[in-house]
């Protein structure tokens, strides 16, 4: 904080496709899609029109009770769009209180559903994880610089090692590991399916961890081994979801369909707070019952369902269906990954992982050791600034360089954030 008092805050005033501008004048490339929300850009003309056609009705109205139109059109369209099985929609407006959400719908669903067990009350999540901020979503995840400040005030979850291929907790390397953290994960089930209610996972790719990306096969067996040991699967895909991956859903790249699904970020093309927590027809069953059984799930939001976020994310919906936005994304991933390449060549790029529009560039003191930077050194917040200087918005996570553009992103563009971040890289650490 003391350094971001010292630096001249960079304000935004305005932006157009995957331009943002300052208030000084100066344009930038949104290299990380203001925070992996802004899948199809800035000031989409069909999202804006949306907004304002929705204005002229009503702003917002509460679902308690209620509902609205574009609330009923958007849980329309996610459910035709979500992987099979998923049929209900309940709403709430961030990443983290989806997750709140899924996690308390298993639990509750758990002590009431007649297919239920009231012994499964505890979660598995892997190390690494992150799943938000609130305090249930932080009782799951796994990074102790996020995390560990609220020990004390979180409940206990079950944790299986993460696939971090790069840094192997057990010293294997991949493909001849034969997925060992998986083994490690049904160990974890079979030891503790009587009292685990639910396992969460960020499908493919983790994000806040550093774009940790999973390797083929990992969810697939995951949703096997949920299955097998009668664990509810919730998939977290916040960050993921929505063309990032390359498919509308991560889950879709391997065919898994989780029992609950958390979606929020691109939802409305970053345009307005909105998110969703899907389930199955079995999970909303479980909070079926008369009025004095008080089955239903209590759990409600002031916003919950607003009409203009549903709106933009109709319109957000609509683009993807009518550009075939996934479709021309495939060429565009082909030719990030090509770029991509020559950041191998660097001094201290350790490791390039990507997974469609989502790229993590993992610096280290040297390759061979694999050492990281100590905090300190600030090696990304240097380069992200250094970035900055030559047009481009990107954000690190520790020694971690993140790039997630919009999907809107032409090659043209593609080339100029790649250019900037692998001269950013170089000039900051060239000199080590």
């Amino acid at each position: 904080m003391r350094d971001y008092v010292k630096e001249k805050p960079l304000i935004i005033e305005e932006g157009n496709g995957c331009t943002l501008r300052d208030t000084d004048g100066n344009e930038y490339l949104d290299g990380v899609s203001s925070l992996w929300t802004n899948v199809h850009g800035h000031r989409r003309e069909g999202i804006d029109r949306a907004v304002k056609t929705q204005l002229g009705k009503i702003a917002h109205s509460t679902m308690l009770g209620l509902s609205n139109v574009p609330a009923i059109r958007c849980a329309k369209k996610l459910v035709e769009i979500a992987p099979q099985g998923l049929s209900k929609v309940f709403y709430s407006d961030n990443g983290s209180t989806a997750v709140e959400i899924a996690l308390k719908m298993a639990f509750q669903y758990q002590q009431q559903a007649p297919a239920g067990d009231r012994a499964k009350t505890r979660f598995i999540s892997l190390t690494n994880a992150y799943h938000g901020d609130t305090i249930g979503a932080v009782s799951v995840g796994g990074i102790d610089l996020f995390h560990a400040t609220y020990k004390t005030l979180l409940f206990s979850s079950l944790k299986a090692e993460s696939p971090y291929c790069y840094r192997c907790v057990f010293g294997k390397s991949y493909p001849d590991c034969g997925l060992a953290c998986l083994g490690q994960m049904e160990e974890l089930m079979k030891k503790h399916a009587h009292e685990a209610a639910a396992l969460i996972i960020e499908p493919l790719v983790q994000g806040a961890a550093g774009i940790i990306v999973q390797p083929p096969g990992y969810l697939k067996r995951v949703r096997e081994l949920c299955t097998r040991y009668n664990i509810i699967m919730i998939a977290d895909e916040v960050a993921v979801g929505f063309g990032k991956t390359g498919t509308m859903f991560a889950c879709e790249h391997e065919d898994v369909a989780p029992d609950i699904m958390a979606v929020a970020k691109g939802i409305t093309g970053g345009y307005l707070p909105l998110a969703a927590t899907l389930a199955t027809e079995k999970i909303y069953e479980g909070f079926l019952g008369e009025y004095d059984e008080f089955k239903t799930f209590f759990h409600g939001h002031t916003y919950t369902g607003n009409p203009l976020a549903c709106a933009a994310a109709v319109a957000s919906l609509e683009i993807f269906e009518e550009e075939r936005t996934l479709e021309g994304l495939q060429g565009k991933i082909k030719h990030l990954t090509e770029r991509l390449e020559s950041f191998r060549s660097l001094k201290h790029a350790g490791e390039v992982r990507q997974r469609g529009f989502m790229v993590g560039i993992e610096l280290v003191v040297g390759k061979d050791t694999r050492e990281p930077f100590a905090p300190a050194e600030k090696i990304g917040h240097r380069i992200i600034l250094e970035a900055r200087k030559r047009g481009l918005i990107i954000r690190p996570l520790g020694n971690v360089i993140v790039l997630m553009p919009p999907l809107s992103m032409t090659t043209s563009e593609l080339d100029r954030l790649c250019d900037i971040t692998f001269a950013a890289i170089r000039a900051v650490t060239e000199g080590l």
